[in-house]
């Protein structure tokens, strides 16, 4: 058998550890697949505490059904979230009382929308009474938010409420919270119960750049302020628009 040449045995060497490497490789699990990235995840979070009667968390979810099937807000998922709009919906009122009904559904195009619109309007209501843990909803949200299996360039909670936090951590703690984790919170304050609790929202709930405030008068007018919201939550930029009456550019 020829010998090999000065400068052929270090090759084969290399050869046969490249061979080597190439089967080392081959052979530990493949990398976990990365997180589709999206434009926005977003917490719609309702009351459903005592101050709620049946009545008024039927207009809640027929105000949000509503809002979906809105071309307006059709129309800001396509231009503001094209890469996708994940939501969620959860009714919580005392602590420990929060119920995620709805989970995570990615909404891309008009159909995708109509069909959370429909699987709202199908929801009853599985968080019946109690007290109102505001803070302890916000926290909720934040935790979710964390589980999401999509990259999202934009966190927000979206929480709606008749009345100040009367059980559970404070509003302001959890505000802190959601500032420390990047996520947004706004808010509707609606105003047939405690017609100053805008100043309390503004004051204790919304947190993060650009969050924001919307009242309503009464829960029939949480369609108009919902729709508003999402609308200009979805865009991400201010919108003018009509506050219980009075034209406001925020």
């Amino acid at each position: 058998m020829a010998s090999l040449g000065p400068s052929e045995a270090p090759m084969r060497r290399a050869v046969g550890w490249l061979s080597g490497l190439a089967l080392l490789l081959a052979a530990l699990p493949a990398p976990a697949a990365a997180q589709e990235r999206i434009d926005m995840a977003l917490v719609l979070s309702v009351d459903t505490s005592t101050s709620v009667d049946n009545g008024e968390f039927r207009l809640q979810m027929a105000g949000l059904a509503t809002a979906f099937r809105h071309p307006s807000v059709q129309y800001a998922i396509l231009t503001g979230a094209p890469r996708g709009l994940a939501v969620t919906l959860v009714q919580w009122s005392g602590a420990g009382a929060q119920a995620q009904v709805i989970p995570w559904i990615l909404i891309r195009e008009q159909a995708d929308a109509d069909r959370l619109a429909n699987r709202i309007s199908a929801t009853g209501r599985q968080v019946v009474g109690g007290r109102t843990a505001l803070g302890e909803a916000m926290a909720h949200g934040v935790a979710l938010l964390a589980e999401l299996e999509h990259a999202a360039l934009r966190h927000v909670i979206d929480i709606s409420g008749d009345g100040g936090s009367n059980e559970g951590r404070l509003p302001t703690e959890a505000r802190e919270l959601a500032r420390s984790a990047g996520v947004q919170i706004n808010a509707v304050a609606i105003l047939n119960e405690e017609p100053r609790l805008d100043h309390y929202f503004r004051s204790d709930v919304i947190v993060g750049p650009g969050a924001f405030l919307v009242t309503a008068t009464d829960y029939v007018d949480f369609a108009r302020a919902i729709r508003l919201k999402l609308v200009r939550e979805i865009l991400g930029t201010p919108i003018a628009f009509e506050d219980s009456g009075r034209r406001h550019y925020e």
